[in-house]
């Protein structure tokens, strides 16, 4: 951090605070009056020319009287937000339905477009699943809507066939596995349903593949949390009943750098999808 000489950061300091009174239309007197001090103070911090910076409590209420952060206002940063302004902007909390009916995901997927799209998702991707495997799963839960369910994720399967970006799935091995044997949370899907299911899943591999890629690891050697990240825009963490999306470059790419983990310890490359789902054919029973 380069060290900023006194006087040059006391004359950003009267250049800040009078473009935000002008931008807030607000004079001498009224800020005088609203932090509670004399007008002359006010006075005093825009026309004095040496290096004295007004005390952190005047400092203070002048920010949270503007509207600006005391950061932007001492020339500590370039951003006039405040800390809870910037948290609104870089992270927001968006409803996530049982079923994906909503538009918000496949808006986040249109703005994407262009870049690579790497999603850890909650289990089989909606959009790889056959109908049968649909309704099977969302019926019993949501009744008429599972015609919605299923023709959002058919529009976001029509939009992967035809869109410009990249999609990279990183899948449980354990997840395939036990959808293949009707074990665990697929106790009780027909045989005949997981053996259309790893038809689908070869088939539309075959059809896609490389623009989509699909990776397997092993959940006890790594975990992860669902989440997508849309390229270098947003990361979005499905936690149950909601999403937490974050815009800030850095925590996009720290979700970009814990894909990238799951892609490097994946038990089942990309390049390898293809044998290891017709070996599972095996399994069904």
């Amino acid at each position: 951090m380069t060290k900023q000489d006194k006087r040059d950061r006391a004359e950003a300091f009267r250049a800040r605070l009078a473009q935000a009174m002008g931008e807030a239309g607000i004079n001498q007197s009224a800020l005088a009056r609203a932090i509670g001090v004399d007008r002359s103070t006010i006075s005093q911090l825009l026309t004095g020319n040496g290096a004295r910076l007004p005390n952190a409590q005047v400092v203070g209420e002048c920010a949270v009287e503007l509207g600006v952060s005391s950061d932007w206002l001492l020339g500590l940063s370039d951003r006039p937000e405040s800390a809870a302004d910037l948290m609104a902007i870089n992270l927001t909390m968006t409803e996530a339905p049982r079923a994906l009916v909503d538009e918000q995901i496949f808006d986040w997927h249109k703005e994407a477009v262009g870049y690579k799209i790497r999603h850890v998702p909650a289990g089989l991707p909606d959009m790889l699943k056959t109908r049968a495997m649909l309704e099977w799963e969302y019926r019993p839960h949501l009744g008429r809507t599972t015609e919605q369910a299923i023709g959002a994720s058919k529009d976001r399967l029509d939009f992967m066939r035809a869109s410009r970006s990249d999609f990279e799935i990183a899948i449980p091995a354990h997840e395939i596995q036990s959808m293949a044997r009707g074990e665990g949370y697929y106790r009780g899907l027909a045989a005949e349903l997981r053996q259309a299911q790893l038809d689908q899943l070869l088939t539309l591999y075959r059809q896609l593949y490389p623009t989509l890629r699909l990776y397997l690891y092993d959940a006890r050697r790594v975990f992860s949390a669902p989440v997508t990240v849309f390229g270098p825009l947003l990361a979005v963490l499905y936690v149950g009943r909601n999403y937490i999306a974050f815009r800030d470059s850095e925590r996009v790419q720290t979700f970009s750098r814990h894909f990238d983990g799951l892609v490097k310890e994946a038990a089942v490359s990309d390049r390898e999808i293809e044998g290891y789902l017709g070996g599972l054919l095996g399994d069904v029973v």
